[in-house]
């Protein structure tokens, strides 16, 4: 990852902190204020998304660093790692919530409709979704796969606290009690849910999965209209780890052909490959001709 764009990430990261800490804040007054388990366990998955910041924060921090001997191929998987944790954390959470709405609803009390506090979450309801736009941009732009999953538990956030506020305000109406208990559960199975998808993510991540079929496609097109003077390009293979793509093949040119040439042409691949995907590591065999497969891309 380029500096500057990692920089950018880990200024992003700081940002998700910070903003939890006042969203946990706000969320906590509105479950003191109206006594409401909906409210407190909305407030309990703030405390999540606390937690999930600062994993994030040091998982795009390390992902920035250089390769070093110890990591020849970079740090970029810390972010997947992050992702699983973060995805513990979440199912963590969900677990307390369930136990709070179980005893809710055994024995169900009152709780008041205080104006200021539901204010108040209507409030970091707001905050939340105007930062969880901003953050899944952004780790869309910056392929950051802790940013993206920090970004997507929120969303998760905002709807869940929609559901509680608008169902809080239900069971006041009608009277049934137990219902603030009901939407409590609710909560938790909303953010298991989303604890699971981010898991699932991360461990495709970590298999070293393939790049999509469409920036494949422009790989192998890139490759087959800058391979001028080769016979053929075979054993193409990609994989995504965090921010950064890596591509390796092996090139066959004529056996008559120099070394310099040879490099030449693998030199013009890379610059053109480089200028489709910012951040990638590529690495090119170089094969005499009686290695031709005749498949992949040939290019005589």
């Amino acid at each position: 990852m380029a500096s500057g764009n990692s920089n950018l990430a880990v200024r992003v990261a700081y940002g998700s902190l910070a903003v939890g800490i006042l969203v946990l804040a706000l969320k906590g007054y509105a479950a003191w204020a109206t006594g409401s388990i909906a409210l407190f366990s909305d407030a309990l998955e703030s405390v999540v998304n606390v937690v999930t910041a600062i994993v994030a924060l040091i998982a795009v921090r390390l992902a920035a660093r250089p390769a070093d001997a110890s990591l020849p191929y970079g740090y970029y998987k810390a972010e997947y790692f992050s992702a699983v944790v973060i995805g513990i954390f979440i199912a963590v959470a969900a677990l307390l919530i369930f136990r709070e709405a179980y005893y809710g609803f055994i024995n169900p009390r009152e709780f008041k409709l205080d104006p200021l506090g539901l204010s108040v979450s209507v409030l970091a309801t707001g905050i939340n979704a105007g930062w969880a736009w901003w953050l899944s941009r952004r780790g869309r732009e910056e392929q950051s796969p802790a940013l993206i999953a920090d970004g997507r538990h929120l969303w998760t956030d905002v709807v869940s606290t929609l559901g509680v506020l608008i169902g809080v305000l239900l069971a006041a109406a009608t009277g049934f009690v137990q219902l603030d208990a009901i939407l409590a559960a609710l909560v938790g199975v909303a953010i298991l849910w989303s604890g699971w998808e981010l898991i699932k993510q991360s461990v495709i991540g970590l298999m070293d999965v393939a790049v999509e079929p469409k920036l494949l496609n422009q790989i192998r097109e890139i490759i087959s209209a800058n391979a001028d003077g080769a016979l053929e390009a075979h054993d193409i293979r990609t994989r995504q780890a965090g921010a950064m793509t890596f591509i390796d093949f092996h090139l066959v040119v004529p056996g008559t052909m120099s070394v310099e040439a040879a490099h030449a042409i693998c030199d013009g691949i890379e610059l053109k490959l480089r200028e489709a995907v910012e951040r990638a590591q590529i690495t090119i065999h170089v094969e005499p001709e009686n290695k031709a497969k005749h498949s992949g891309i040939v290019v005589v």
